[in-house]
């Protein structure tokens, strides 16, 4: 919930749980990598981390300056005191695309993994930067957005992934799915399975890619692009020599180990009421009415072939 702040609520978000777990990570690691490719700023996660030298945030995000939310995250915002330059924002223009978000993303990603050399990675995988989504325009398609899972995990650093953002119900549920799949290694069938709410997945041909003819224009680097990747690379390049400077390197005491008890975090209190019937209130009347025929037909058939096996 990446635009909770430590004093307000915003954004729909009103705890930020990315704070809150790179501060545990903080207790066992001594530098983490934060990225954001929701298509909006990742404003409350940048001003908790501000002077942090332990953190660095990079943002991919719209950006106009003027009209889409949360209006921040300007290229020239770098971070404060003890924390300069481990702020980086890459503001991007409406209909991005693959291409385009590609040839920003893999460079500035490999430059701070040199520079910054982290310890650990979170990466907020909000999916309103897909194409079709209904508040922004970035215009990824799914295999592009987890490109950036694949990127990151080449690295074979700790990585957490987190959701965020994403205003197209069916759109988020594919791409969560792939990019579960693309972060353990496994390979899935692009067909989507038959289910109890397979009508959310109609318009999209029931399949995990869905048709962007419209994602995107084209993959010639624009002057926005060049401006900001060189504007992004000389902020790396002044933390760097701020990083080599003697007084830069104190005695770090080492990270203190942290045993986790997996246990402990189940949480075994009794439910107040069945999860099921959680799932079928939110969803509404019509998807409990398909899903129940869906389950009947199945075991219609099952009953059908029982019969037939006892013929």
């Amino acid at each position: 919930m990446h635009h909770a702040c430590r004093g307000k609520a915003s954004g729909f978000c009103y705890v930020n749980d990315i704070v809150v777990a790179v501060g545990v990570l903080l207790d066992r690691f001594r530098r983490v990598l934060y990225v954001d490719i929701d298509a909006h700023h990742g404003d409350g996660v940048e001003e908790a981390f501000l002077t942090n030298p332990q953190v660095m945030t990079l943002s991919f995000h719209q950006y106009d300056g003027r009209d889409f939310f949360p209006y921040t995250g300007a290229v020239g915002d770098v971070g404060e005191g003890d924390g300069v330059f481990r702020t980086l924002n890459v503001p991007l223009e409406a209909g991005t695309g693959d291409a385009r978000y590609r040839r920003l993303f893999e460079p500035i990603v490999a430059r701070v993994m040199e520079v910054f050399r982290p310890d650990a990675i979170v990466l907020q995988c909000g999916a309103d930067s897909l194409a079709g989504d209904r508040i922004a325009g970035l215009g990824l398609s799914v295999r592009g957005h987890a490109e950036c899972v694949r990127l990151l995990r080449s690295y074979d650093l700790p990585l957490l992934l987190l959701g965020g953002g994403g205003y197209t119900i069916n759109h988020v549920a594919a791409c969560w799915c792939y990019e579960t799949a693309v972060a353990i290694g496994k390979e899935i069938p692009n067909d989507i399975p038959q289910h109890g709410y397979q009508h959310y997945y109609q318009s999209q041909g029931y399949k995990l890619h869905h048709s962007t003819a419209r994602n995107g224009n084209g993959n010639t680097e624009t002057k926005h692009m060049v401006n900001i990747k060189r504007r992004v690379m000389k902020h790396l390049e002044q933390l760097s020599a701020l990083l080599a400077a003697p007084a830069a390197q104190p005695d770090e005491e080492p990270p203190r180990e942290v045993d986790i008890d997996v246990d402990a975090l189940l949480d075994d209190s009794p439910r107040r009421e069945d999860p099921i019937e959680v799932l079928h209130r939110r969803c509404g009347e019509q998807d409990l009415t398909e899903f129940l025929t869906y389950l009947g037909r199945k075991e219609l058939l099952k009953r059908r072939k029982v019969d037939r096996e006892q013929k």
